[in-house]
Formats: C-alpha cells, sequence, structure tokens
C-alpha cells in the first residue's frame, strides 16, 4: 500500500510521533550544552567533493537569463563551516540532505542529518556527544536499539576499534603498512593481502575500492552488536575532510559510529588546511571523474573559509537511522513522515 493509505500511515504513526520525541530529545541536549540551531542553505555550487558521493543537480535562472549550476547538498558541511570561520563556536543543525544513487533499507535520497560541531575541541569531544544521544533515543524509546535480528545495548560500555584493529580481527587483513607514511595506498599489496582473505579483486579495483569492499563485507556487519562501536583511525586517504592524526600520517582523526551492524554517525577532526584540503579534493574529483565519467566543481569560499576557521571538530548522524533503530523498524521508510 501506498504511505498514504490511511491502514499504512496508522501502522507507522506511532514510529512517526516517536521520531518527534526523539528529535525533541536531542535538540533539548544540544540547547543544554549552549549550541546554536542553524539553518544552512540547501543549494551549493558544490555538492561535496568525495569520489562515491552522487548529488542532484539542478540549474538557477538569473535575471539576466544566463544559467548558473547548482547542487542540493549532500551534507551542510561546507557552510557550516563557513558559519565557523565567522565566528560560531558551537552549532548543530537537523539538515535536509539529498544523495543520489542511493535507496535501500538503510538509504533514502532525501533524509535527514544531524550534524554539529565544536570549535576548538577535541574529536573525542564530539564521540561523547554521539554516545550521549544514543542514550537519549533509546530512553525515549523505552527498549534497546535492534534491527532485524541485531541489537545494541547503549548503556553497555562502547566497543573502540581502530581501523587496522577491526581488519585485522575481522577480515584477517594486516592494513596500516599498505600505507606509505603520509597515508597513499599501496594498491597490489593490499589487493594480494585481500585475495587470500579470500576476496574476489580484478585488476581495476583500485586501494579505496578494495577498502571498502572489505570494511563492507566482513567488518561493518559485526559492529555495534551488543555495544556501540567506535571505528576510529580511518587510513588518511579515506578522510578526505579530517585531519591527519599526529604522529601518524598514515592515519586521520576520523571515527564512525556502529550499532547492530549500522553506521550511524561519522565524524571528524576537522581539516582546516586550505591547501593539503584543495589538494585531496582534486585528488578525489580525479577518482570520481576516472570510475564515474564526471566531477564536481570546487566551492573556492568554502577552501577561502578555511584559512580562518578555528581547530574544530564535527559529526554527521543519520537522524533517520537512529530513529529506525529505537523504534525497531525494518527499513528507513517506516520512520520518514513522506517517504519517496
Amino acid at each position: 500500500m501506498p504511505w498514504w493509505d490511511a491502514e499504512s500511515h496508522a501502522d507507522r504513526r506511532p514510529l512517526l510521533l516517536l521520531r518527534g520525541r526523539i528529535k525533541a530529545a536531542l535538540r533539548g541536549f544540544f540547547d543544554g550544552q549552549g549550541f546554536t540551531e542553524v539553518e544552512c542553505g540547501i543549494l551549493g555550487v558544490s555538492p561535496g567533493n568525495e569520489a562515491h558521493l552522487h548529488a542532484f543537480g539542478t540549474e538557477a535562472l538569473l535575471p539576466d537569463g544566463s544559467r548558473q549550476q547548482l547542487y542540493l547538498h549532500t551534507s551542510p558541511e561546507f557552510s557550516a563551516k563557513k558559519l565557523l570561520a565567522a565566528g560560531e563556536a558551537k552549532i548543530f543543525e537537523f539538515a535536509r540532505v539529498f544523495r543520489n544513487r542511493e535507496r535501500g533499507r538503510l538509504h533514502a535520497p532525501e533524509f535527514t542529518m544531524l550534524e554539529w560541531y565544536r570549535a576548538g575541541e577535541d574529536y573525542r569531544a564530539v564521540i561523547a556527544d554521539t554516545l550521549a544521544l544514543l542514550k537519549l533515543a533509546a530512553e525515549i524509546s523505552g527498549r534497546p536499539l535492534t534491527w532485524l535480528e541485531r541489537r545494541c545495548n547503549v548503556f553497555a560500555e562502547p566497543q573502540w576499534l581502530t581501523v587496522g584493529e577491526a581488519l585485522r580481527i575481522h577480515a584477517g587483513i594486516e592494513l596500516l603498512d599498505t600505507l606509505s607514511p603520509d597515508g597513499i595506498g599501496n594498491r597490489d599489496m593490499l589487493a594480494t593481502r585481500a585475495r587470500r582473505a579470500g576476496f574476489a579483486i580484478t585488476e581495476q579495483d583500485g586501494w579505496s575500492y578494495i577498502f571498502s569492499k572489505v570494511l563492507a563485507a566482513s567488518v561493518e556487519p559485526r559492529l555495534g552488536i551488543g555495544q556501540p562501536t567506535i571505528l576510529y583511525e580511518y587510513p588518511r586517504c579515506e578522510a578526505a575532510l579530517a585531519r591527519p592524526k599526529p604522529g601518524d600520517g598514515r592515519v586521520s582523526e576520523r571515527f564512525e559510529l556502529y550499532a547492530c551492524g549500522v553506521e550511524l554517525a561519522n565524524g571528524f577532526g576537522e581539516l582546516t588546511d586550505p591547501v593539503e584540503q584543495r589538494a585531496r579534493f582534486v585528488a578525489e574529483m580525479d577518482e570520481k571523474e576516472k570510475i564515474h565519467g564526471e566531477r564536481y566543481p570546487l566551492d573556492e569560499d568554502f577552501l577561502a573559509a578555511l584559512a580562518q576557521m578555528p581547530p574544530a571538530s564535527g559529526v554527521a548522524l543519520g537522524f533517520d537511522r537512529l530513529v529506525m533503530l529505537a523504534s525497531g523498524a525494518p527499513d528507513i521508510g517506516h520512520v520518514l513522515w513522506t517517504p519517496l
């Protein structure tokens, strides 16, 4: 039945009301921490510059009749960081974001991302925020987080795993020595190890593709079972907007939070070097053009703003996924008011 059928809506309505209660509780958390709620624009000259993110494009018709290519943002990140450069210190937003080529039990082309930033604070501070939000959602729902047959007790002590440890434990692959001192991946070395671990690898598969394939198949489904998992210290080449870890340029200050085998949040100690950021974006767009035959422009205002942005940490949390797990819904469409 379509979602607007009265019987279908009646079945989903308790989950949607729970969504509202969780949203109010999370907003109260940020209010209590002294955050300012912001509203970032959805249209931009660049939707984000990661190789495997796909955007919705549109055109602006200007007063003189000319046309300007614009995109619906895949995250409010560029605008939010411009606000940090402007002087904001603690901001959050329940942002409407858009990603093309994404649809399934865990994906919707239009969804809500809860994104927040702390200027001048280490990324462990936003990891603590993220764990607190999970507890709030579970308190409101009155049940553990669940998805399909998997459960996660968010009040249990979280598991902390580096990405290197996770691949060693769950895939039998040593990862870090496939990275150069500045984080460039040795494709042939990783391909050999992945094949030995039973993965089908072609000659066209690059380091990043092999890494993602192993992570998705052997690691992610095992994370956040029984307790939340913090997966951290991602390879530098897999963290385009995160700063390198001090003392080890192979990895970055990037983490992801998992519950029930589902990725809920992705956060960084933010990169603020505009020269390095430009180089990373160009490399990502070169890879995108090679694989997908397209590239997105760079947001020059964003790169200029990085030069005056303070050190900061930030997180993007999939709010719909959190509600899905808190309610026990089998897919993301059950907790969207008007799914596509």
